[in-house]
Parts: structure tokens; sequence; C-alpha cells
């Protein structure tokens, strides 16, 4: 019996070493599995808004002769991410400057994604430079990021003085979600509020200039389905989860009228100042066969500078549309001229001026 017993207890011993043996290796597969599945999602999510590489002129890569900023980290918020980097370009009378804003789907990205190139040639054309962070969506949702771009070039101005700028010259950059809040600067009605007890807030919102790379001039999804080539049509009935996701609304209306004050297609009006605007396909392209480029090339279209082109040409605006094989032909030459690059176009309409007073 006491055998029977041992044999008893030492088989459910081996049982219960079996079964926790069974249960990690399941829990360690589980785990593994739910963590591919996340970075999945993840690298899906952070895909959205975020610049084609080769189209964008921003991206730094590896790069060592960087001339450092004049400041570094100037707070312009009380978050972490409200900070700014500056360099004072050497003239001799203030000068202008340009506000570069990093991409990233509002989601990732730095300051200190400028191109060094970009900055080399933007001081050394008498532009001084401005590099800004902005509060992530999930750390402030949309268009608390717009808001901070916003505040940073107000700060500037109030640093005008000090910093040797002129504030009545200022233009910004950016790719992509960096695009976005250029363009928000850009084409939306005046901000400041005259009234403030804040010096900084009564400071103008207004642009001489903007130059963008991979943008999207609307952030209206409805139009993205109608619009862009490939753009699955049912995504623009998922507005609400877009809204939840970026914006942390859940009213419809409350989020299309989010989204149209924050899209360049729906604010233009016939004041706002000239853009530049590069994509790396042209209209007529096809698809990629990479799933991943696909999409990439989809959320970056051509489509949106054209319909943003369009509106402008109606009115009367200057707007150079560029993309593979562009010839900018039939163009009024006056008020369409080619530029060779986003830093001719900024250094045209900021220092070529003044040169010709």
């Amino acid at each position: 019996m006491k055998r029977n017993a041992f044999s008893q207890r030492s088989r459910a011993i081996k049982f219960h070493v079996f079964a926790q043996i069974v249960a990690t290796a399941t829990g360690r597969i589980f785990l593994s599995n739910m963590r591919a599945f996340l970075v999945v999602r993840l690298k899906a999510i952070l895909l959205l808004f975020v610049a084609v590489p080769h189209a964008v002129h921003f991206v730094r890569g590896a790069e060592t002769d960087r001339r450092p900023p004049t400041l570094r980290d100037v707070r312009y918020g009380e978050h972490d991410r409200q900070v700014l980097d500056f360099w004072q370009a050497a003239t001799t009378g203030p000068a202008p400057f340009v506000l570069f804003i990093h991409g990233g789907g509002f989601a990732v990205g730095k300051k200190e994604d400028l191109q060094t190139s970009t900055l080399k040639q933007l001081l050394s054309s008498g532009i001084s430079v401005v590099s800004v962070n902005y509060r992530y969506y999930h750390q402030a949702p949309l268009p608390a990021a717009l808001h901070d771009c916003r505040r940073a070039l107000q700060f500037v101005r109030s640093r005008a003085a000090e910093w040797n700028l002129d504030k009545s010259r200022a233009g910004a950059t950016g790719g992509s979600a960096g695009a976005i809040a250029s363009m928000y600067l850009a084409f939306h009605a005046e901000m400041a509020d005259a009234t403030s007890n804040d010096p900084v807030a009564r400071e103008s919102t207004r642009l001489t200039c903007v130059a963008v790379t991979a943008g999207q001039t609307t952030l209206d999804i409805k139009w993205w389905a109608e619009n862009v080539p490939g753009w699955p049509a049912d995504e623009g009935v998922k507005a609400d989860v877009h809204a939840a996701r970026r914006w942390g609304v859940v009213d419809d209306i409350e989020y299309r009228a989010l989204v149209a004050d924050a899209s360049a297609l729906h604010a233009i009006t016939p004041d706002d100042p000239p853009i530049w605007m590069n994509y790396a396909m042209a209209p007529g392209d096809e698809l990629p066969a990479d799933s991943k480029q696909a999409l990439n090339w989809k959320i970056h279209h051509v489509a949106f500078g054209v319909a943003l082109k369009k509106r402008m040409d109606e009115m009367g605006l200057e707007a150079s549309l560029n993309y593979p094989g562009s010839t900018e032909s039939g163009r009024d030459s006056s008020r369409n001229p080619r530029y060779s690059s986003l830093t001719h176009f900024l250094t045209s309409k900021l220092v070529e001026p003044m040169k010709e007073r």
C-alpha cells in the first residue's frame, strides 16, 4: 500500500512538473507571438504620415560635420517635448528664419532630423534656422502638435531682437507630418491674440513662404478614399477610428471641424503665401508591388499636391509642384517660376527680395 501510494505521489509530482513545463513553454510562445503581433501593428501605425525617405530632404543619416546649434533645447513650453534648437546666421542685419518641423506621423521623429546639407545651405544664404520638437499625439491628441508649432513660431518671433531676426521674413519647412504642420501655419488665418497678457501669444503666426515634401494637404480620410489611387474605399467610413486614435474625439462633427481647421486644402484663402511642394511619384505612376512601399506611396501621394495646386491656381496664388518628370510647362513664369530645390525656393522668397530693395 505504501509503495502504491508513493508511486501515485511520484506520478502526481511528475505530472505537475510536466504541466508547469508545458504551461511555461506555451506562455513563452504566446508572449513571443503577441510581441511579434504588436511589433507588426506598431510598424503599420507608424507608417501613416511617415515620409518616404528618398522624397524628403530632412533625414540626417550618418553626418559628422554638423554645426552645433547656437542655442540648444530652448524651452518654448512646459512639456519635455516643447523645446527647439536655434542656429544664428552670420548677417550684419536682422536675418530671416526658417522653422523646420520634423515628420513621423506625429508619433515619432525629433528636431535632430534636419539634414545637415539643408542646414548648411540655409545658413550660408543668410537664413537663420530653428528646429522644433512637439508633443506626439499619444502624449496630447491632435491638434496639440500643430498648436505647439504655432507657439514655437510665436516664441521665436518674440526673441527677434535678442536673436537678430527679421520677424517679417519667416518660412517653414518639413516632410509628411512636418509638412502638415508647416502648411497649417502657412494657410491658417492669423492666430495671434492681440489682447493677450502673454507677449508670446501676441506675436503673428503668419508666414512669408512654405516648402514641403510628401505632404498631406488634407487629413480628411474620406477625401483620401476618393482621390488617392489605391487607397481602400472603405477607409472613408472609418473616420471614427482615426478620430479616436489621433484626435481624441468620438463625435464626427467635432472631428471633421478639427480636420478642416488643420488641413491646407480646406483653409486656403487668397491672401496666403507661396508654396513649394515635392513628391516622389508622378500622377500617373503605377502602385508599387511591395505592400509596404505601396502603403507609404499612397500616404504621400502627389494627388495631395495636385489638389492644392489646382485650388491655388484658381485663386492666383503661387504653387510650385515638383515630381519625377515634371516640367512646369505652360505656367505663367512670373507667378510660378521654376526652382531648382527646396533651399533655392526659400532663399528666393526670404533673401532675394531684400537684395532688390
